[in-house]
């Protein structure tokens, strides 16, 4: 079985030209287009009481903005009752030192061979392109990350990785590295892909997951799945491994319900998932199954940066449900892939630039027509919109100038010709003569509008002005009545 993992060819620096190449693909725009149809179908069914919705959204508002309120002491309180029982911690302010603490921790073992059950964090920080160099094999364990490791590729959704193949693709895929026959029929196609994890889930020497709830004051990781690979890949290997951000942490164990109550409804339009696992620490004396050690890696990555400003701050509410991505119109049109980011869409937009910098992302926040739509669906209220627009000033805002709490790679959309640009806009808007003499210059002299406008021309029709100005016709009118 071929389970290499490709770095992926399209980066967040080339967003416009990976845009181009999705838009060129037909079969990927009409497999993006009944997907999305269908989740959105699906969440409004299990969402039809606006009242219930409504108030669950205000109190998971609530929860994960009191949580992130007290997070560095959360931090710690979760700390002291993981380490209580048996779990040791570890904390990770880079992808460097994260991958540095998971390999230490696998050769320690003399491990060879990982199974991971769906961390969205090892991709952000490209967790098996690392262990492929140090000779460690990691294989997903997630279907639709099953996958994509199996094409070269990574996932371009959070919660449906492969929501972009056909299943006459993955058929073709199977074929090609497991053997298996040709066939269109997805229940044969699971079960092709569940005989080949078997042998993996058994022979692991470690085991990795994610976390979707950190619970303080018990230290209990909550993991959210349907498939029961999130289970095995976190009980039958002798280590586990599980890897988080450090915002996923909440104070109580009664905010979890909450949470989870509206998590698989905004996700996939699921009341509820087929396995929710609660783990409170390695196997025990009188215990049978469970890991023998585990280990919690919590990782920064930029989000303190995001923290420290209680605008960017509520950008770490997010609990990774994916609604966002499937009622945006730029996403359904180009899908994950094009972002070059481990988090597409109108949230990977505005979490992307604290994970790499805004050097790196200056085009994401752009890609968005402001309408408005993933704000409406967020079931714990981020304004996705307002932090695109705060972004978009920070992409542009002279590199030099003094802010309290500056974005990694502040100014990396500002140019020169631009910064003269906004100074001539200012010249002529901020008098009455300057902008009515520009008003007549403009309509008297349009012929010689030149039809190429620096980057408006690139997609859109040149501007043109009026033959006359609105003063002007306004007095028309005003003499012929």
């Amino acid at each position: 079985m071929n389970t290499q993992t490709i770095r992926f060819h399209m980066k967040p620096e080339t967003f416009k030209q990976n845009t181009a190449i999705s838009l060129q693909d037909k079969p990927l725009r009409k497999s993006l287009r009944t997907a999305m149809d269908m989740l959105m179908t699906k969440r409004k069914a299990v969402l039809s009481d606006e009242e219930e919705l409504q108030t669950l959204r205000d109190l998971c508002e609530r929860i994960r903005q009191r949580s992130l309120s007290r997070l560095p002491d959360l931090l710690e309180q979760l700390e002291a009752n993981l380490t209580r029982l048996g779990v040791k911690v570890h904390w990770a302010e880079t992808p460097d030192e994260a991958w540095a603490v998971i390999h230490n921790i696998i050769t320690a073992h003399n491990g060879k061979l990982m199974v991971k059950g769906k961390p969205m964090v090892s991709e952000e920080i490209e967790l098996n392109h690392y262990l492929e160099k140090k000779g460690i094999r990691a294989v997903e364990s997630d279907l639709g990350e099953f996958i994509v490791q199996m094409a070269g590729k990574k996932p371009t959704h959070i919660v449906m990785p492969a929501i972009h193949k056909t299943k006459e693709q993955v058929s073709k895929l199977f074929h090609q590295n497991l053997n298996t026959p040709p066939t269109d029929d997805v229940g044969q196609l699971t079960g092709f892909a569940r005989m080949a994890l078997r042998d993996i889930y058994r022979t692991a020497d470690v085991g990795l997951s994610g976390v979707n709830f950190a619970v303080a004051e018990t230290g209990t990781l909550c993991l959210v799945e349907n498939e029961g690979n999130g289970r095995l890949s976190t009980t039958v290997p002798p280590v586990h491994i599980a890897i988080t951000g450090i915002e996923k942490v909440v104070a109580k164990l009664s905010d979890v319900p909450p949470i989870y109550g509206l998590l698989p409804r905004s996700a996939i339009g699921q009341n509820i998932t087929t396995y929710f696992n609660m783990i409170t620490g390695p196997r025990r004396s009188e215990e049978l199954d469970s890991p023998q050690e585990m280990h919690l890696v919590l990782l920064d990555n930029g989000r303190t940066q995001a923290y420290a400003e209680d605008q960017m701050r509520r950008t770490l509410q997010c609990i990774r449900c994916g609604a966002c991505m499937n009622h945006c119109p730029v996403y359904t049109r180009i899908g994950g892939a094009a972002y070059g980011t481990t988090y597409p869409g109108p949230i990977g937009e505005i979490l992307s630039p604290h994970l790499l910098g805004l050097e790196n992302t200056s085009n994401l926040p752009t890609a968005c027509t402001m309408c408005g739509a993933c704000v409406e669906v967020c079931p714990v209220r981020i304004p996705i919109t307002e932090q695109m627009q705060r972004l978009r000033v920070e992409a542009q805002r002279p590199p030099k100038e003094i802010v309290p709490h500056p974005i990694r790679g502040q100014g990396a959309s500002h140019t020169f010709g631009e910064q003269i640009a906004w100074r001539t806009s200012n010249g002529i808007f901020s008098g009455k003569k300057t902008y009515r003499a520009f008003g007549w210059a403009a309509t008297k002299f349009r012929a010689l509008t030149p039809s190429k406008q620096l980057g408006w021309t690139d997609n859109r029709a040149p501007m043109k002005p009026a033959k006359k100005t609105l003063r002007e016709m306004i007095a028309e009118k005003q003499r012929q009545s």
